[in-house]
């Protein structure tokens, strides 16, 4: 039964009435063991296999078998230790995910990892028998170790596939982290910023937005914040053109070379940009209260420390300011 597809994309159906299984058993108390429903089998299985195998025990009160097995997997669950968990569903009252799933005799165990379901078994097996069966589950699925590594190996590659910009294959790597860890600060600001870099601006705002309150703080998410805002506020200044016209005709309108600084980062010119920020640093360190070393340090922060763009002038600037 193992390697079919998870047909589970989105919900499940409308809201039904919760009832406790009783003829299998009543569920002991803990978090390793809990009854389901059709409206949320989602998140008790699908999503919650992300973090360790999950078995889905389909029964139903009048199933001798059923009665038999309910005692014997429970205790194995619960030997087993937090390896795997165990989900009931009744399918006299939840019969549709059941139906879905092509379950035509009960009990059925079926084994989610990962969020698609991996493996299963069906009637009333022997203790042994399903202590293997978690023992074989549990030796399979990857380890909160090498998830970790895969996901930070997956944000390594999409930051360089931005860098790139190639944005439509960074976010989808960015969107798979995503799937794993839905409140990933890197990967949320990373889908953030392929938007900003393929000029969708208000949809990059719609995703902060959304941010969660628990990640606002994280340094991915305040970059994409800066950006968004350095990049609004460009957007007042207009044709760059008129502006290099302006300093033509005055090299020292530091104002003008400000404007024209933001609106040079919003198009993606950073080093230009940079330069120009430089330039008022070099004549005149007072203006606007040291207002372009301030704003050289925001373009910094909104670059990211790695950026060549960041790292050119940040020797630069380490140049003007300790010479």
């Amino acid at each position: 039964m193992s390697g079919f597809d998870n047909p589970y994309g989105g919900s499940f159906g409308g809201q039904m009435n919760v009832t406790a299984s009783d003829a299998n058993g009543a569920t002991p108390p803990g978090g390793l063991i809990k009854d389901t429903t059709t409206a949320d089998f989602k998140a008790d299985v699908v999503d919650e296999s992300q973090n360790q195998p999950v078995l889905v025990d389909f029964w139903a009160p009048w199933c001798g078998p059923c009665k038999q097995l309910g005692p014997i997997i429970e205790k194995a669950v619960n030997e087993a230790g937090g390896a795997v968990k165990l989900v009931k569903m009744n399918i006299d009252d939840h019969p549709a995910i059941a139906g879905q799933l092509g379950i035509q005799s009960i009990p059925a165990v079926i084994a989610f990892s990962g969020g698609q379901p991996v493996d299963g078994f069906m009637g009333a097996v022997p203790e042994s028998q399903v202590k293997e069966f978690i023992s074989k589950l549990s030796a399979s699925s990857p380890s909160e170790k090498d998830r970790a590594a895969e996901i930070a190996s997956a944000l390594e590659q999409a930051e360089q596939l931005l860098a790139e910009e190639k944005m439509q294959e960074a976010a989808q790597l960015y969107s798979m982290v995503m799937q794993a860890e839905p409140e990933n600060p890197k990967a949320i600001a990373g889908i953030g910023r392929c938007m900003v870099a393929a000029g969708q601006i208000d949809r990059a705002k719609q995703i902060m937005e959304q941010v969660p309150e628990e990640v606002r703080e994280d340094d991915a998410i305040k970059a994409l914040a800066t950006k968004i805002e350095q990049l609004e506020e460009a957007r007042k200044f207009g044709d760059p053109s008129e502006l290099e016209h302006t300093l033509s005709l005055n090299p020292d309108d530091h104002g003008a070379r400000m404007k024209l600084s933001k609106v040079l980062n919003a198009e993606g010119k950073r080093l230009e940009a940079a330069e120009h920020l430089l330039v008022i640093m070099k004549k005149d360190r007072e203006f606007e209260d040291d207002g372009a070393r301030k704003q050289l340090v925001a373009f910094f922060e909104a670059w990211g420390p790695k950026d060549p763009a960041t790292i050119a002038a940040r020797r630069k600037l380490s140049t003007i300011l300790f010479a």
